[in-house]
């Protein structure tokens, strides 16, 4: 393929979140222990950081990297928490919660069935992030939604 038969939008995920760790290689072990994260790659910068990695858990993948504050790559540790949540969607949001707090995450919101058809779960991890596992337990409209919200 040449240059200008490449499409300049890769098929798949389009917006992909980069989070920042302080220990970045230790967070990717612990990101595979708690959430069954699969690492595609790796690479580690001359001074011994890490420059970028690429890990996937189930279909949602997305990049790490040590912190980097000359870029403005900071981590939620250095930044005293985050305002962003990653939210992932899972087979089995019960048993990925019971594995993640196993390995060290906190808990914020156990699973519950929730007005929207998800069954979800908030945990923090070791470094910071946030993150929602959700798995979808019935197709509701929005008029549905609307519904059940108001009538709470």
């Amino acid at each position: 393929m040449t240059k200008s038969q490449i499409p300049p939008i890769p098929e798949g995920q389009t917006c992909i979140p980069y989070l920042s760790a302080r220990r970045a290689a230790e967070a990717i072990d612990f990101y595979k222990r708690a959430f069954g994260a699969r690492e595609a790659s790796r690479i580690a910068m001359p001074d011994g950081r890490l420059g970028h990695a690429e890990l996937s858990i189930g279909r949602a993948r997305f990049y790490l990297s040590d912190e980097y504050p000359e870029l403005g790559a900071v981590s939620p540790e250095t930044l005293g928490g985050t305002s962003a949540s990653v939210v992932v969607y899972v087979e089995d949001v019960d048993a990925l919660v019971a594995q993640a707090a196993a390995a060290g995450a906190t808990v914020e919101r156990p699973p519950q069935d929730l007005p929207f058809g998800d069954r979800m779960a908030w945990l923090r991890d070791p470094y910071g992030h946030r993150w929602a596992f959700a798995s979808r337990i019935e197709d509701v409209s929005p008029e549905e939604m609307q519904r059940r919200l108001s009538a709470t």
